[in-house]
């Protein structure tokens, strides 16, 4: 048996920060050397950061990037591993990863498949490395092969797979299986999306399976640049098993999934297979070479077994209370914010808001402990480190601002969950400056505003005025103001600009209205685990969502000013997602909702529709919000439309009149 210890690592990187980045891998490689690991991959792109963006196209970010990975060698003594970096070659840039054994740099393997859907825009900065193509690089005058390389170091076979790479029905792995690799490192920088850590598991444990290797997966770990969540999720697959993975949503800088693996294992199972022909005319100096002598690993790792939380019939609750956490912990101190500022109205968007963050503090708190919290937000004192309540209480403000029309429900229903949270509550009146805005501008324009008229102005000026306490709050606070708006409601525009949008970060747009209510009532009854339930919701959950902007008597719902959430949400996403057209939708619904006469499903495909389609200019100025999963609306990270159009008119009247 050949045993070798490996890790994989997930790092907690930010872009163009230089000197944290470095700080985060040389902790890394200094726990793996500690650790006995003789080879460790770490993310793609970890020197520089993966979210630099255009800032990857400047000369001097590239330079950086090579004079940090020159500081990190002298510290890589009597261990293998991969770095990532942006290099320049022949006027292009290439997304590589460079591997580095007992303080020597052997070459760069370039990533193949670039990332340019969805979230990702890799082809704006990167150049994709040719199949097969080898060849030589300078770098501060010394010659290193770069492409398609191949690495034998210490007799240990060593390929690449670059994030994206496999991801591909084309896999690298498959060539590097002929190529009689022994192991395969696959530097990502994957980002969180739900039900997406299964099919990164698969892909990790097939490249084991089928190309007969130990497959060593790394990621990032954490908000990195601002959109994107990154869960770590770092594995190491073995003869088709996952034998170690490090924990998802962490805290922590830097995480390890280290596993002993017998290397032998992978190459006798492909040798037996019938199908399997190594590719006997490769080159011999297609390979780079180097003496190096291998820690001693003694046993086997068994299959690692994901926590308790991920098997649970509540999987997706689980990962938005974790995604969300960890996103806002690290806008926080990466913002170098203060706390967050949530208008906290009784509903349930902004109830949602107020108690990840809430969430967010005690999960700090129990996974670091009190010196380390404050090392990583130096703002805390001693008493807001001394529990989770007093510590929401220092990390999380919230504001209910009544008008005429707010009920003494949504203000005891706002007051009872600050209070189950800890938050610091405060309550404002607002109904003076409604009043004092529409005398003048009823002086202004010589006449009376009233609801039969002015409907839609006169909700929104009651709206729009909570914006500048609730900012002046945050300002003097030095916190970070937190929008509440779902994403339903950005589908159809559903939120007064520069009012109930107000806000600096939109963690839930990502979120649709039917998932916002179903989180409440599990939160309300059963919790995260380890956080456990807020009963206090049970005064959210009761009410049925509503802007309360008309006066009583109107009886105002949001479903009764759209449409029911179940049915806009299907519409949404067949639209969106899966790209139907409104004839099309409109089959789709009369066979999901057949309790609905044909007229109404005909009023509200129209309705939605001409809704997105006026209010493009709405999610053009949304505030930056969380990417949690593919049916996104963000214009700048996702789905894009044009802000003037057509507005489906032509699909429309195919639908008839109503």
């Amino acid at each position: 048996m050949r045993l070798l210890k490996v890790a994989a690592a997930a790092l907690n990187q930010t872009p163009l920060a230089w000197a944290a980045n470095r700080e985060n891998i040389l902790a890394a490689i200094a726990r793996a050397r500690a650790e006995g690991v003789g080879i460790l991959c770490l993310p793609e792109l970890c020197i520089s950061g993966y979210g630099c963006e255009d800032a990857f196209l400047a000369p001097f970010v590239r330079e950086t990037a090579l004079d940090v990975l020159h500081e990190i060698l002298p510290q890589t003594r009597g261990i293998v591993l991969s770095l990532g970096l942006p290099l320049q070659h022949a006027k292009a840039v290439f997304n590589t990863s460079c591997l580095v054994a007992d303080g020597k740099l052997l070459g760069f393997a370039a990533k193949r498949a670039l990332a340019g859907d969805g979230i990702h825009y890799e082809p704006r900065w990167f150049k994709p490395w040719p199949a097969g193509t080898r060849t030589k690089v300078s770098v501060r005058g010394q010659e290193l092969p770069l492409g398609d390389t191949l690495f034998d170091v210490g007799g240990v076979r060593i390929g690449f797979e670059i994030c994206e790479d496999a991801w591909m029905a084309k896999r690298p792995g498959a060539e590097l299986a002929a190529e009689a690799v022994d192991v395969i490192l696959n530097p990502s920088a994957s980002h969180f999306a739900f039900g997406k850590h299964e099919v990164r598991q698969r892909l990790v444990l097939e490249g084991s399976r089928a190309f007969g290797v130990t497959y060593v997966y790394s990621n990032l770990l954490g908000n990195e640049a601002g959109r994107a969540i990154y869960d770590g999720d770092a594995l190491v697959a073995s003869g088709g098993q996952i034998v170690a993975r490090a924990p998802r949503f962490s805290f922590a800088r830097v995480e390890l999934a280290t596993a002993v693996v017998d290397l032998d294992l992978g190459g006798v199972r492909q040798g037996a297979l019938s199908s399997y022909q190594p590719n006997l005319s490769a080159a011999a100096d297609a390979r780079v070479s180097t003496a190096f002598s291998y820690p001693p690993a003694t046993g086997v790792t068994r299959p690692a077994v994901p926590a308790t939380w991920e098997q649970t019939t509540h999987t997706k609750e689980e990962e938005l209370t974790r995604a969300l956490g960890l996103g806002l912990f690290d806008y926080l101190r990466k913002s170098r914010s203060r706390g967050f500022v949530v208008s906290l109205s009784g509903g349930a968007d902004s109830a949602l808001v107020a108690c990840v963050v809430a969430m967010m503090a005690k999960a700090a708190l129990a996974a670091l402990g009190a010196e380390e919290l404050r090392e990583r937000l130096p703002f805390l004192d001693d008493a807001s480190l001394g529990s989770p309540p007093a510590l929401a209480a220092r990390l999380l403000t919230t504001v209910y601002q009544a008008t005429q029309h707010s009920s003494e429900t949504t203000r005891r229903a706002a007051r009872e969950v600050a209070t189950a949270l800890g938050a610091r509550h405060l309550e404002l009146e607002m109904e003076e400056l409604v009043v004092g805005y529409r005398k003048r501008v009823e002086a202004a324009l010589g006449r009376t505003l009233d609801w039969q008229t002015d409907d839609l102005a006169l909700q929104n000026v009651q709206a729009r005025v909570r914006a500048p306490s609730v900012w002046l709050i945050a300002n003097i606070e030095r916190a970070l103001l937190l929008s509440t708006s779902n994403r339903s409601e950005a589908a159809v525009g559903y939120a007064t600009m520069d009012g109930d949008t107000a806000g600096g970060l939109s963690p839930i747009a990502g979120v649709d209205k039917n998932f916002v209510r179903a989180y409440l009532r599990w939160l309300e009854s059963d919790g995260p685990q380890g956080l456990g339930p807020i009963p206090a919701l049970s005064f959210v959950n009761a009410q049925a969502p509503t802007a309360e902007l008309r006066p009583a008597s109107a009886a105002q719902t949001d479903e009764s000013d759209l449409m029911p959430y179940d049915v806009l949400d299907v519409i949404e996403r067949a639209a969106i997602r899966d790209k139907r057209s409104p004839r099309e939708i409109l089959e789709l619904l009369s066979a999901e909702f057949p309790a609905h006469e044909q007229p109404t499903l005909v009023l509200w495909v129209k309705r939605f529709f001409r809704l997105f389609a006026q209010n493009q200019w709405k999610r053009e100025r949304y505030a930056p919000s969380f990417h949690l999963d593919d049916e996104s609306l963000d214009p700048k990270t996702w789905y894009r439309f044009p802000i003037l159009s057509g507005g489906f008119e032509r699909e429309l009247e195919e639908l008839g009149e109503r």
